[in-house]
């Protein structure tokens, strides 16, 4: 007969068979690692990181790692501050065990798409998301822009969008569609200087994501001349390859560092909530103040007053609330009020 579960008994209860052959019994009591040194992710491929940590001289050393058996299920991403034991010299063919993973400040997450209950986490600790996007060739894709921006607040990351191919056409529109938010653009061009760009990534880990084709590689490589990312051209439908394929940490020359990420198509919001989606586009809480007590804010609510507030404000505005209730529809989280 099976054991029945009883809430009052957890696994301590479970009875323990003698192990015949004497060894000693396992124990949950893991292992303090007091002499762990501590280190960066700046790579992960296939199971092995490259870990950055301080050599016997002071100077930086890369480290290749794998992750301990004791941290289960626990994934290590670029960005992550973690500690490692094993040999840290650096040497080739020498491998580290990280046994610790610090506790995040910042993630970057993403599912499949907006009904895979997996969640991934894409980057750690970095302060600010860059969403590089081309005004043309490809066209924006608005979408992905707005979950970007949730992805953001999601993750506690500060969003700036950065505007490629603006000597081809005009940054004019997007910049309107987003007027109102607290959202930070910068136009740039191949020609166009760095400054204006650097002057918001110095000192900070930032993290840049795009579609491939809108020129993020690119981007990446005049920023850090050493990078070497992949770059490709843009496909006939419109739409770019992907060239990069896994996230890469690089030290910006003047201080800070930049996390390239490989290009996507899509990004899933299944871990995101209704206040997640709403609290990204703060503007929507002052055209709300109107709207009747449990408004669900959607476009079959005779009596909401985003309408109304869309209609009266700049171009974009009616478009991002339709984006907006696209979101919180594709969620599942549509309901009274927020």
């Amino acid at each position: 007969m099976s054991r029945r579960h009883d809430s009052r008994s957890d696994e301590d209860d479970i009875r323990v068979r003698p192990n015949r052959r004497g060894s000693r019994p396992r124990t949950r009591t893991r292992p303090v690692h007091a002499d762990a040194v501590p280190g960066l992710v700046v790579a992960v491929d296939r199971g092995r990181m490259t870990v950055r940590v301080e050599g016997a001289d002071g100077a930086p050393v890369e480290v290749t790692a794998m992750r301990a058996r004791e941290l289960g299920r626990h994934g290590v991403v670029v960005g992550d501050r973690v500690r490692l034991v094993g040999d840290t010299s650096g040497r080739p063919d020498t491998l580290a065990r990280i046994v610790v993973i610090e506790d995040r400040t910042t993630s970057l997450r993403r599912t499949a798409d907006d009904t895979d209950p997996t969640e991934r986490v894409v980057v750690a600790n970095a302060e600010l998301l860059v969403v590089v996007t081309s005004v043309i060739d490809p066209d924006p894709a608005l979408g992905f822009l707005d979950r970007c921006l949730v992805a953001a607040f999601a993750g506690g990351l500060e969003p700036l969008f950065c505007l490629t191919k603006t000597d081809l056409a005009s940054a004019r529109p997007l910049l309107d569609r987003y007027a109102g938010l607290d959202v930070d653009a910068v136009p740039m061009s191949r020609e166009a200087p760095l400054d204006p760009l650097l002057a918001r990534l110095t000192d900070r880990t930032s993290v840049f994501v795009g579609q491939s084709g809108v020129g993020k590689s690119t981007l990446v490589n005049r920023l850090v001349p050493d990078a070497d990312r992949a770059t490709g051209d843009v496909s006939k439908v419109g739409k770019g390859r992907h060239t990069s394929s896994s996230a890469v940490l690089f030290d910006l020359p003047g201080g800070g560092t930049v996390i390239d990420t490989p290009g996507i198509r899509s990004l899933g919001l299944a871990h995101v909530t209704a206040d997640d989606v709403v609290g990204a586009f703060d503007d929507l809480a002052e055209g709300a103040v109107d709207c009747p007590p449990g408004c669900g804010h959607s476009a079959e609510d005779p009596d909401c007053a985003l309408d109304a507030w869309a209609t009266a404000g700049p171009p974009g505005r009616a478009e991002r609330l339709a984006s907006v209730r696209r979101l919180l529809d594709a969620v599942g989280q549509l309901g009274p009020g927020y």
